[in-house]
C-alpha cells in the first residue's frame, strides 16, 4: 500500500478549524473522491481510501452531488428506471 504524505499549513487548520485528524480524514476523502470522479477507481476502493464502509462512500458521493450511476443516452436510463 503506497502512503503519501502533505503539508497543511496551521493557518489553515486554524482558519477551518479543523484538528490535525479531522484535516486527514478530509484530505482522505479529497483523494477518494478525486479518484472516482477522474479515474474511475471503483467505490471499494475509493471507500478504503476515505477509510469509510462503501455505503457510507456512496452517501458521501450524494452529499457532493456525484451520481454512482452513469448512463451513455436516455434510452439506456429510461430502461433501467422501467427495471427498478
Amino acid at each position: 500500500m503506497c502512503q503519501i504524505a502533505i503539508n497543511i499549513p496551521n493557518e489553515v487548520l486554524f482558519e477551518t478549524k479543523m484538528n490535525e485528524k479531522q484535516a486527514i480524514q478530509f484530505a482522505r476523502c479529497a483523494v477518494a473522491l478525486g479518484y472516482y470522479t477522474q479515474s474511475g477507481v471503483s467505490i471499494g476502493y475509493c471507500a478504503q481510501i476515505a477509510g469509510m464502509a462503501e455505503e457510507e462512500f456512496i452517501k458521501y458521493l450524494g452529499r457532493n452531488h456525484v451520481s454512482i450511476f452513469c448512463f451513455d443516452n436516455r434510452e439506456e436510463f429510461l430502461e433501467e428506471v422501467g427495471n427498478a
